[in-house]
C-alpha cells in the first residue's frame, strides 16, 4: 500500500515527529500501519451525540484488530432542538461547513490514510460526507444512532410533541403541567432525535450513498449492537484502505440519485435538499434543485415515520432497517444497484442480506405505497424564482390561498402564533432569515409546532426563506430563493397581500402586478447585516443561495 501517512511518519528526516508522537505512546510499529483519523463530534451539550466517546473506544479497537492505528480527534456539533427559536439557532447551518472545514484541515495535516466520522446530529452527518468528498480518501460514515421513543402512559412521544405541546398550551388546550409532563418524559436518553427528522434523513442517505455500512445506521444509539457495529467499522475502513475505495469512487452521480429517492420514499426532511446539493458540489457531480423534483415524481412514499406518519426511527430498526427501503427502491427500479459502497460490495450485492420483519407495517410494500409520490416537492413562481422546499407527507390538499402575514424575524411570528393572533387562511412570511439574512438559515420548528399545537395545521401556511426542522409538518414552505436580504421577491410582500400556493403547478404566486413589484423593488433597500465581526460576518461573506445548498465554497 500507497500510505499518505508515511509521509508524516517515515525517514529519517521525519524523527522529530515520530519523537512527539512516541510521547503520547505510539510505538515505532503504529506508525507503520496505515494510519486511521476517528473524527468524533462527541459534545456534552445534547443527547444527539452523547454516546460517540464510547462509540469511538469501540472503533479504534477494531481498527487495531483489523491491522490500523486509530487516532481520534474532535469537532464542533450544534443541537437544533436546544437552540431552536433562539440567536443560538443560527450557529446550526454555519456549523456544517465548519464541520466540514476542521475535519478537512486535520486530515489534510496529518495526511491520514483512512477515516472514521463518527456523526449523529444534523449538520455533523453532511460535515463530514462534505469533507470526505473533498479530502476523497477512504472514509466511513458512522451514524450514532436515533434515541428510543418516550413514554407518557400509553403515548409514545418524541421531540416533535414538546414543540407542538408548546403550541397547544398557548391556546389553552393543555395546561402548564400538562406541557411539563411531555417535556420530562419526551427523551428517555442518548440518541438522535427519534423520527424522520433531519438526522435520521441524512443518517439513510449515508446508507443508501454508500458511505455507511448497509444495516449500521438504524441500530439505536443505546442498542447494546451498536458496540459491535463500531468496532466492524475497524475492519471496514482497513478493508477499503487496503483497496483506495474512496469517497468519489462512491458517491457517483447516479447514487446521489438513489439518495435522493431515499428521501422522497422515507418522508425526509427538506434539510436533505441543501445538504445533498453541497455534498454533489464538494464531490464536483453537477445536481440542481430541480433533480430533487423529477426523482421525487418517480419515487413513490414507503415509509409511514413521523412527523406525518405514525412509527418511529427505532421502528424502521425493527422493520429490518434502513436496507429494507434501499431494497424497495433497487426492487421498483428506483435505484442503480450497480453503485459501489465503502464495503467494497455494489449496491445489489448487499441486498442479498437483507432481512425483513415477517408482518412489519412500518415500511410499505410497492404494491402498497403511502403516496405514488415522494415527499419533497420544488416549488417556484413569482415569489420563488429559484425554488423552495415543501415536505408533502401528511398534506392531503393541493392549494392554499390566503393574506399574506408578513414577519420580519421568526421571534415576531413565534409571538403571533402563541397569542392567537394568527387565523384560519392566514398565510405567514417570514423573511431575512436566509443564509444571508438571519444569517444561517434557522429553523421555524417552534413556530410550525405552535400552529400545529394550536389545531390551525390544516388551514395555516407558512414560507420563509429559513428553514425547518425535518419534525415540521403541514403548509410549510421553506427555502424559498433568492432571500429577502439579496432582494429576492420575499423582500416586497406586504401585509395583506394575496399569495396562491399550487402544489399540482409546483408554484407560489404573489397576487401582485408586475408593474406594482418594479416599484417595490427600486424603494427597496437591504438591511444592514446582523453581524460585522466573527465567525457569522465571515459566513455571509461567502454564503450561496439556498438554491445552491447554501455552500461557503466557490469553486
Amino acid at each position: 500500500m500507497q500510505l499518505r501517512s508515511y509521509t508524516i511518519t517515515q525517514g529519517r528526516d521525519r524523527a522529530p515527529a515520530r519523537s512527539m508522537l512516541k510521547a503520547i505512546g505510539f510505538t515505532d510499529e503504529d506508525l507503520r500501519k496505515p494510519i486511521i483519523g476517528i473524527a468524533n463530534t462527541w459534545i456534552e451539550t445534547m443527547p444527539c451525540n452523547y454516546n460517540l466517546r464510547d462509540l469511538a473506544v469501540k472503533v479504534k479497537a477494531g481498527i487495531r484488530a483489523a491491522g490500523g492505528t486509530p487516532m481520534e480527534f474532535n469537532t464542533i456539533a450544534i443541537s437544533d432542538g436546544i437552540t431552536m427559536g433562539t440567536e443560538g439557532m443560527k450557529a446550526s447551518l454555519v456549523s456544517r461547513d465548519l464541520i466540514a472545514d476542521s475535519i478537512e484541515l486535520t486530515a489534510r495535516g496529518y495526511m491520514f490514510d483512512g477515516l472514521v466520522c463518527l456523526v449523529a446530529c444534523d449538520k455533523t452527518i453532511p460535515g463530514a460526507a462534505m469533507a470526505a468528498l473533498r479530502l476523497n480518501v477512504p472514509t466511513v460514515v458512522l451514524y450514532g444512532g436515533s434515541i428510543l421513543p418516550g413514554k407518557l402512559g400509553d403515548k409514545e412521544l418524541s421531540i416533535q410533541d414538546v414543540f407542538e405541546a408548546v403550541g397547544a398550551c398557548a391556546a389553552g388546550k393543555i395546561t402548564d403541567c400538562q406541557l411539563k409532563e411531555i417535556e420530562d418524559h419526551a427523551c428517555p436518553g442518548a440518541g438522535a432525535c427519534g423520527g424522520q427528522f433531519t438526522a435520521n434523513t441524512m443518517a439513510t442517505v449515508m446508507e443508501i450513498i454508500g458511505l455507511c455500512p448497509m444495516g449500521m445506521a438504524s441500530v439505536p444509539q443505546v442498542d447494546p449492537r451498536k458496540d459491535q457495529v463500531a468496532f466492524d467499522c475497524g475492519a471496514i475502513i482497513m478493508n477499503a484502505v487496503k483497496k483506495d475505495l474512496k469517497p468519489r469512487d462512491i458517491c457517483t452521480r447516479a447514487a446521489f440519485d438513489n439518495a435522493i429517492a431515499s428521501v422522497a420514499a422515507s418522508g425526509g426532511s427538506t434539510n436533505a435538499v441543501l445538504h445533498l446539493l453541497a455534498m454533489a458540489k464538494d464531490a464536483d457531480i453537477k445536481l440542481t434543485i430541480d433533480d430533487f423534483q423529477a426523482i421525487s415524481n418517480r419515487t413513490p412514499l414507503l415509509v409511514d415515520i413521523k412527523p406525518a406518519g405514525k412509527y418511529f426511527a427505532v421502528d424502521v430498526d425493527k422493520a429490518g432497517g434502513i436496507p429494507v427501503i434501499a431494497k424497495r427502491l433497487l426492487d421498483g427500479g428506483y435505484a442503480d444497484g450497480k453503485c459501489a459502497t465503502i464495503t467494497g460490495k455494489t449496491f445489489k450485492q448487499e441486498m442479498a442480506n437483507v432481512k425483513e420483519t415477517p408482518g412489519q407495517q412500518v415500511i410499505h410494500s410497492l404494491k402498497n405505497p403511502i403516496k405514488k409520490t415522494g415527499g419533497i416537492v420544488i416549488l417556484k413562481g413569482n415569489m420563488a424564482p429559484e425554488g423552495s422546499v415543501l415536505k408533502v407527507t401528511g398534506i392531503e390538499k393541493k392549494q392554499h390561498r390566503g393574506p399574506a402575514r408578513v414577519f420580519n424575524r421568526e421571534e415576531d411570528a413565534m409571538t403571533a402564533a402563541t397569542t392567537g393572533k394568527i387565523k384560519s387562511g392566514d398565510i405567514l412570511v417570514i423573511r431575512y432569515e436566509g443564509p444571508k439574512g438571519g444569517p444561517g438559515m434557522r429553523e421555524m420548528l417552534g413556530v410550525t409546532g405552535a400552529i400545529v399545537g394550536a389545531g390551525l395545521s390544516d388551514s395555516v401556511a407558512l414560507m420563509t426563506d429559513g428553514r425547518f426542522s425535518g419534525a415540521t409538518r403541514g403548509f410549510m414552505i421553506g427555502h424559498v430563493a433568492p432571500e429577502a436580504q439579496d432582494g429576492g421577491p420575499i423582500a416586497m410582500v406586504k401585509e395583506g397581500d394575496m399569495i396562491t400556493i399550487d402544489i399540482e403547478k409546483r408554484k407560489i404566486t404573489l397576487e401582485v402586478g408586475k408593474e406594482e413589484l418594479a416599484k417595490r423593488k427600486a424603494k427597496w433597500k437591504a438591511p444592514k447585516l446582523k453581524y460585522k465581526t466573527g465567525v457569522f460576518a465571515k459566513y455571509v461573506r461567502l454564503v450561496s443561495s439556498a438554491a445552491q445548498g447554501a455552500v461557503t465554497s466557490e469553486y
